[in-house]
């Protein structure tokens, strides 16, 4: 297979990522494809900050509310997804634009991901059933047993990850440790322009509080609340994004609105200072683009992927 040209867009929430895809998409010919954990879910358009309809009807967009609520979709499951609306919508003539603030998904396609083993079906099974049977503490007492390093990673509080490390062990009798330090392998083989936005962080917290505000206004309060009537297990990817636990507890009169939103909003802009860390110590050698002005921003990545030797639509 030829190598694929590819756009990778990495930056924090808020920051203006999925209106600089939109912009390169329209001049290049581009298909987004998502690169976020939480946007991969059908449910939370709005409190996840998936494009409107709107903006899906002006170019096309990929592997955006695709995965049913109810699943933990893994590291490994969007990789294999990825690949392939890469592969198809370079088959279409069309541009790849990745876009999203999860830097492992952009890292994986960039520098590669360790290989990990198919888990059988009964192994999984039994793994996933244990919540069911035993403790939280119990199920982080089998990890720490079989791979301790694992174990402290992940700590106790993150069933979803303990279950993966588990299963792995079950079904290789090999760590899950001893799988990630195997050399990394890329999906499929690309040329990338590779662009991290760090635009200045009052900037994204001021951008962070106005958005959330305008999710209430929207209808955020009665996304989580028919999520909340389906009965869902807590611990699932979906049921812990930023904002789900404390607008449910607001549904069931623990705290007010007022209380909740101030407390998201901090979770947020916790979370984008995380995400700003990350990006600054693991993509050293990504373009980073550090102004706010959105045209400037556009004008700038465009001029980085001309330069850049990608294959570019017709």
């Amino acid at each position: 297979m030829e190598p694929i040209s590819a756009v990778l867009i990495a930056g924090p929430t808020a920051s203006g990522k999925s209106d600089v895809a939109l912009g390169l998409a329209e001049r290049l010919k581009g298909t987004i494809i998502n690169a976020d954990a939480m946007q991969v879910y059908e449910g939370l358009r709005i409190l996840t900050a998936r494009p409107s309809p709107e903006d899906e009807a002006r170019v096309p967009h990929r592997l955006y509310g695709t995965v049913p609520a109810s699943t933990a979709f893994s590291v490994g499951d969007w990789t294999a997804a990825a690949t392939q609306a890469a592969i198809e919508v370079t088959g279409a003539g069309r541009l790849p634009i990745f876009v999203g603030g999860t830097g492992m998904y952009l890292s994986v396609l960039s520098e590669g991901i360790s290989p990990m083993p198919e888990i059988p079906a009964d192994i999984r099974e039994e793994v996933r059933g244990i919540p069911d049977r035993q403790s939280l503490a119990e199920l982080y007492e089998m990890v720490r047993k079989v791979d301790e390093a694992s174990a402290e990673r992940i700590g106790p509080t993150d069933p979803q990850r303990l279950m993966r490390a588990l299963e792995v062990f079950r079904a290789t009798d090999e760590p899950l440790t001893s799988w990630q330090q195997k050399p990394r392998q890329k999906p499929f083989e690309g040329m990338f322009a590779r662009i991290v936005l760090a635009p200045e962080r009052q900037w994204v917290y001021d951008r962070i509080e106005r958005r959330f505000d305008a999710m209430v206004m929207s209808g955020a309060m009665q996304e989580v609340e028919a999520l909340a009537k389906r009965g869902l297990d807590p611990d699932l990817p979906l049921m812990k994004a930023l904002g789900v636990e404390d607008l449910i507890r607001v549904q069931c009169g623990k705290i007010s609105l007022e209380e909740a939103v101030t407390e998201i909003k901090t979770k947020t802009r916790r979370f984008a200072k995380r995400q700003m860390t990350w990006f600054r110590n693991q993509m050293i050698t990504w373009n980073r683009i550090e102004t706010q002005e959105m045209e400037t921003k556009i004008n700038d990545i465009f001029a980085n992927i001309l330069d850049s030797g990608l294959t570019l639509p017709k």
